[in-house]
């Protein structure tokens, strides 16, 4: 027990984990999970599914969600660098629409705990990153749905992306800033922002 770290973020829903690492002249050991231990930081979710993708240094993916099977996201990254995101989707909410960020390497081992309710995306900073995510429902692809990773009003600081909105999720014109151009699915790319009524 004890062996991980669980810090709040600014919005409710969103959690910080670190788990206890031990090292020595070997390399080092940690538990990337254990259910007794979030059980008992408040955080009793069931996980159905594990997942794993490996994307090249400017690849964008998001900001995805689903509808009617809402997932809770445990994510992490074992190789590489990438900046998480989170949108907060979830009506009612006194944060819909806000967003919040952290960047996941597999130096700060950190992991990002995302409840049902939000939308997810991430941004490769490394030259190649591998990201490992347990879900707490499965894949439905009739029931995917997502927002403009670029939506002005939520407006999401991905660092080292520079470009201008053009009034679409299309990844034409953005780089980062050592000149990497910005990738997106086609599908991604087709992704809209928010209704101004939002809320």
């Amino acid at each position: 027990m004890g062996q991980i770290k669980v810090s709040n973020c600014p919005i409710e829903g969103l959690y910080i984990i670190e788990p206890a690492v031990h090292g020595d002249s070997r390399g080092y050991f940690m538990e990337t999970y254990n259910q007794n231990d979030m059980r008992e930081a408040g955080l009793d979710m069931v996980f159905v599914q594990d997942n794993q993708s490996r994307s090249r240094k400017g690849v964008l993916r998001g900001l995805h969600a689903q509808k009617e099977h809402p997932q809770g996201k445990l994510v992490r990254v074992i190789k590489g660098r990438v900046f998480d995101v989170a949108v907060d989707l979830r009506p009612g909410s006194e944060t819909y629409g806000k967003w919040f960020g952290v960047e996941l390497t597999e130096e700060n081992k950190k992991q990002f705990y995302v409840s049902p309710g939000f939308a997810h995306g991430f941004l490769v900073l490394s030259d190649v990153a591998e990201f490992c995510y347990k879900v707490t429902d499965f894949y439905h692809p009739e029931d995917e749905w997502g927002i403009a990773w670029n939506d002005p009003a939520i407006g999401v600081e991905w660092p080292e992306v520079v470009g201008r909105y053009r009034g679409t999720a299309g990844a034409e014109g953005y780089t980062l800033l050592d000149g990497t151009p910005l990738t997106l699915s086609q599908k991604d790319q087709l992704l809209p922002v928010l209704p101004a009524d939002r809320g």
